[in-house]
C-alpha cells in the first residue's frame, strides 16, 4: 500500500476495529502494522525487526513476533504462508477477527513478488463445496496462487 493517505486510512480503521473489540493498538503495534502497510510486497518478519530496529535499537524478534501475532488475530494482517510473509489485509475496517471472516486469495507473482489479495467468494464456496462432499469440515482455508501479474506479463 505504496499511498500514504490510504495507509493513514488504514491505519485509523485497524485503530478504530481494535476499540470496537477492546484491544489496544499499542504504538508498538502499531508501528508494525504501518510497516507491514508501507512495504511494496509481502514482508518478512526479519525485515521488519530491521525496519523497526531504526527507531526501536533495542527490538528483538519476540516484540516483531508478538505484535504480528497480535494483528493476526484482530484480522488486520494475513500471512502468505508460501513466502512466510505478511501483508496489510485488503477488508481491515469491515470488522472481523481472528478467522478472516472475509473470503480471501492471494495472486503471488513468480517475477517480482507483488501479491494481491483477492475476496472471491465463488472460489471459497466451491472450497466448502468440495470439502463437504468429502465429509471434511473446514477450519481455516487459504488460497494462494502463483502466476505472472499484469504489470511483468507486459513487460
Amino acid at each position: 500500500m505504496a499511498d500514504g493517505a490510504a495507509r493513514q486510512k488504514a491505519l485509523a480503521e485497524a485503530e478504530a476495529a481494535c476499540l470496537r473489540r477492546g484491544a489496544q493498538l499499542t504504538p508498538l503495534r502499531r508501528q508494525v502494522l504501518e510497516l507491514v502497510l508501507e512495504a511494496e510486497a509481502p514482508v518478512g518478519a526479519y525485515a521488519l525487526l530491521d525496519r523497526l530496529k531504526a527507531s526501536r535499537p533495542g527490538a528483538a524478534p519476540p516484540t516483531v513476533y508478538r505484535a504480528l501475532d497480535f494483528l493476526l488475530e484482530h484480522g488486520l494482517i494475513h500471512k502468505v504462508e508460501r513466502l512466510n510473509a505478511y501483508i496489510g489485509c485488503s477488508d481491515t475496517g469491515h470488522g472481523h477477527a481472528h478467522e478472516h471472516d472475509h473470503p480471501h486469495q492471494f495472486l503471488i507473482c513468480r517475477r517480482c513478488g507483488a501479491t494481491l489479495e483477492i475476496a472471491d467468494a465463488a472460489v471459497t464456496h466451491a472450497i466448502e463445496a468440495a470439502a463437504a462432499r468429502a465429509g471434511f469440515v473446514i477450519a481455516e482455508a487459504t488460497v494462494e496462487v502463483e502466476g505472472v501479474c499484469a504489470r511483468c506479463a507486459a513487460a
